[in-house]
This record gives structure tokens, C-alpha cells and sequence, in this order.
């Protein structure tokens, strides 16, 4: 078993991360039944939730099926990330995380998310006002560093473990990269082989695949794996990497069927967290990814996307899953995933 202080997770638990306007709860709800072993929600922003923003107070909503699950924050004031830890803790929350590897500009521009990798004091104080402001357990999402010429990781692992954090995810990618070019796990394999590091170290970048989890479980020695785009349309990620893990042998893909009932069990989700109106409009970023693949899908999709009743838009999967009987697909090339918002991690 693999434990964050006192949350006791699996052997080589499969983490889903968090994804701006992605890693909502109908999302998350998909993924845990599918086998993801621990969950995020998207980022929240520290002076979003002082200022009481509804958008981020919503980003709090959390479900008793869904645990364990964490919170993830990010900010660049001291004061803020502990105030806003504070208001995290009331909704209970099995952790804390704070991200310091959005890249984006909007975010690193301003000295949060991964432009603090650019100040390891800094940090290192934000963390550890973090950690002194909350009795939910702390831990850090992260990149390799800024660029090429500061990757900092090693040297971060150790001094965030030093002021308390319980645990701390690696992004393959600096700063400079944003989520182009392949994910070097290289650094991560050194951070977890660190005979300081005691804590759960756990990967992320790239894992597109059962066969390259196993891989990269062999080769780099690490607790665990957090999985973003690739759950993106394709929650199955998870049970079918843990049944390579279990028998060594690649799982069936998902029916069409499937496929379907879990894009309508995910839109009725939707609908009830966000209401019918916001509900369908943001399930509407989904059905791309849940139907890629399928000739001629196009009509169908363009109808999806302009329905507004949920049974309306529950009978044209349904015409999807009669027109397209016994047809076999495989899981889409991560790069092919239609992931338009901006950081995951």
C-alpha cells in the first residue's frame, strides 16, 4: 500500500489529475468507477475564494463517493494560500495540494503556478505557510523547473518534504515546454531514488497506455501514476492499466455501448450538479472526445452540440450506438485529444 499520511492508498495507486474545466465532479464520478484511485479537483484560485468568487466556491464541491479526494489550490501570497486553506478545510477534504506547474500565462505571469519555480524560496515559504495553516494533509503538483537550464526538482522535492508536505507529484515537463515534446521522467526516477526522500512520489506525463504505465512503473521506481489527458473521453484508462498490472494482459477496449452509457451517465451528472442550462453546455467539450474515431460522427456531433434537453441529446447517442453497432475503435492518440483549457498537470 502506498499511504499519504493517514490516507491508505493501493500499491501503485493511478491518480487522476487535476484539469482546469475538465476535472469537475461528473468527470470525477466517471473516472472512480472506472478505477481511479484518488482525485482533484480543478485548481482553485486563493484570491478566488477570499474574494468568495462563486466559480471558485463551486470548485469546492466535493462527494462523499468520490474519496479519498483533494482540493488543489494555487496562489503566489503567502497570506492568501493560508487563508484560502482555511476555507478549504470546512468542506472536508481528504487533502490539500497546491499547484505550483500551471504554465500558462494568465497563471505563471502573475508568480503562481509554475512561475514560482522561478523562486525555490519562495516556494518553500508559500508551501510551508501552507502546511502551518491546515491540519489536512499538504501536498505538491509540480514541474521538472522554469526551463532547460533550471530544472530544480531534486532540490524542491527535498525542501518541500523538509517543511511537511505528505506528498508530491513531477509533471515530466519545465515551464518553458507548456505540454509540447515528450515528458522526461528522468528527473522523477532520481527525486523517488533519493535515499532523503521518504515520501510518495508520483509521475505524470504522457501515460497514454497499460503497457507504458507498466513501463514506466519498472523503470523509474515511482509510488504511483497521474493520469490527465488521457482519462479525457477515456476513464477506462484506469481499470485497463490495473488489469495489465494484475494479469499482464491488454483489456478489451470499451463497446460502443459502453462508450455511450458512460457519456450519458456523465451529461446526467452534469445536469444535476450545474443545472440543465450550464450543465449541457459544458458536457458539450466531451462528446468529441467520447465518439472520436467514428466515420461520419460529424452530423451527430454537430447535434449534440446545439440540443438543449437531455433526453433529446440521450436519443441521438442512443441513434449513435444503433448506427454504429459492432463497430470496434481503439483509444484515441493522447495528442489527438480535444483538451482546450490549459493546465494538466
Amino acid at each position: 500500500m502506498v499511504k499519504i499520511d493517514q490516507i491508505i492508498l493501493p500499491n501503485f495507486p493511478l491518480l487522476l489529475a487535476p484539469m482546469e474545466d475538465v476535472s469537475d465532479p461528473p468527470f470525477r464520478a466517471v473516472c472512480k468507477d472506472n478505477g481511479a484511485d484518488l482525485m482533484y479537483t480543478e485548481f482553485i484560485s486563493s484570491e478566488g475564494l477570499i474574494r468568495d468568487a462563486i466559480k471558485s466556491r463551486q470548485k469546492l464541491d466535493i462527494f462523499d463517493y468520490e474519496r479519498p479526494v483533494g482540493i488543489q489550490i494555487f496562489g503566489g501570497d503567502e497570506e492568501a494560500l493560508s487563508l484560502s486553506a482555511k476555507i478549504v478545510e470546512t468542506v472536508n477534504p481528504d487533502l490539500l495540494d497546491i499547484n505550483f506547474g500551471c504554465p500558462v500565462k494568465k497563471v505563471a505571469l502573475k508568480g503562481a503556478g509554475a512561475g514560482v519555480l522561478k523562486d525555490i524560496d519562495l516556494m518553500v515559504r508559500l508551501t510551508e505557510a501552507v502546511v502551518k495553516s491546515t491540519s489536512l494533509p499538504v501536498t505538491v503538483k509540480t514541474r521538472l523547473g522554469w526551463d532547460d537550464s533550471n530544472k530544480n526538482i531534486e532540490e524542491v522535492a527535498e525542501r518541500l518534504q523538509d517543511v511537511g508536505i505528505k506528498a508530491l507529484a513531477i509533471h515530466g515537463r519545465t515551464r518553458a515546454q507548456m505540454y509540447k515534446g515528450e515528458a522526461d521522467w528522468t528527473l522523477i526516477g532520481k527525486v523517488k531514488n533519493n535515499p532523503r526522500i521518504h515520501i510518495p512520489i508520483f509521475g505524470n506525463g504522457d501515460i497514454d497506455s497499460p503497457q507504458k504505465a507498466v513501463e514506466y512503473k519498472n523503470r523509474y521506481g515511482v509510488d504511483g501514476i497521474m493520469i490527465g489527458r488521457a482519462a479525457i473521453g477515456y476513464p477506462w484508462i484506469f481499470r485497463e492499466i490495473k488489469h495489465y498490472i494484475a494479469t499482464g494482459e491488454i483489456m478489451p477496449s470499451p463497446t460502443l455501448i459502453e462508450r455511450v452509457e458512460v457519456c450519458k451517465k456523465h451529461l446526467q451528472r452534469s445536469v444535476e450538479w450545474k443545472g440543465p442550462k450550464v450543465g449541457i453546455f459544458e458536457m458539450r467539450r466531451h462528446y468529441t472526445n467520447y465518439l472520436k474515431g467514428l466515420p461520419g460522427i460529424k452530423d451527430y456531433r454537430a447535434r449534440l452540440v446545439t440540443l438543449m434537453d437531455p433526453a433529446e441529446i440521450e436519443a441521438v447517442l442512443d441513434e449513435v450506438a444503433v448506427a454504429y453497432a459492432g463497430y470496434g475503435f481503439e483509444r484515441m492518440p493522447i495528442e489527438l485529444i480535444n483538451y482546450h483549457e490549459n493546465c494538466p498537470l
